[in-house]
Parts: C-alpha cells; structure tokens; sequence
C-alpha cells in the first residue's frame, strides 16, 4: 500500500491514544463508525459512538486515567477499504515515572475506509499478561520504556 493511506491509518490511531491520554471521550467515540466497537481492557463493550461516549465518559470524568505509551508493530491492509493496526502499549499512572507492567496491553483495530476517511469498526484491548511467562512481560515493558 502507498505511504499516504499508511499514514493515514496511523494518523488516526494517533488521535485515539491522544484523545485517551487527555481524557476525551468525544475525540475517541468521533473516531468509531456507527457500528464500530470498543472492548476494553476488562472486556467491557460499547457499540456505536454514543454508546463509546457513554461508556467513556463517566470513567474520564471519574477516575484519574494513565496515559497510554504506545508502538505500533504492524499494519496490514486487507483490501484497500478495510486494515488491521496492531500495537503494544502500556500505562505510566499519574505521579509515576515507569510503566505499569500489569496493565501492559494489545491494541487491536480494524479500521474501514468510507465516505469520512478511515474510521475505526474495532478497538480491541487485550491484557499482555503472558501467565507462567515474565519473561515476555519483561520483554514487552522494556520495548514500551525505550519510548519514556
């Protein structure tokens, strides 16, 4: 694929962990199409962006969320109206200065091209916990920190 819709996909997962990280429910639910889903790191699912906002909202607005350090790791288009974008990311929490090994997570999205350019249809958190393996959960904290 060109490097222009490249970026584009990119660009757009952007705005999703900045819309996390400043706590902006509007940013991310604006980001979804209106059957897009979202399933949280606890399994959580909200569908549509204003199930997404009423989702996220409260949890902004309630708790002091830590923000997201993030790599993407792939993107793979599979025709050219429809991709996956997987990252790593973890969490530094607020007054901390080092990433919180257990809330390392896989970001997974599916994101389709429309009439609004490219719009999220899934956001997946998968917890990275790699049970019986600290190994890998050290591996993967490492990679992240290199970003801090």
């Amino acid at each position: 694929m060109n490097d222009t819709k490249l970026m584009s996909v990119k660009t757009v997962y952007k705005q999703l962990i900045e819309a996390w990280n400043s706590r902006n429910a509007d940013g991310m639910a604006s980001l979804f199409t209106e059957d897009g889903e979202s399933i949280g790191f606890d399994g959580s699912l909200a569908k549509g962006p204003k199930e997404i906002f009423a989702h996220l909202n409260p949890i902004f607005k309630d708790h002091p969320t830590a923000p997201f350090v993030t790599k993407v790791k792939d993107i793979r288009f599979l025709d050219n109206k429809a991709v996956i974008l997987r990252a790593i990311a973890g969490m530094v929490p607020p007054g901390a200065s080092d990433i919180k090994q257990e809330v390392n997570t896989h970001h997974t999205l599916i994101l389709v091209h429309n009439d609004k350019g490219w719009q999220i249809e899934l956001f997946q958190n998968t917890p990275a916990q790699f049970h019986g393996r600290p190994e890998l959960v050290e591996q993967f904290t490492n990679e992240l920190r290199e970003l801090l």
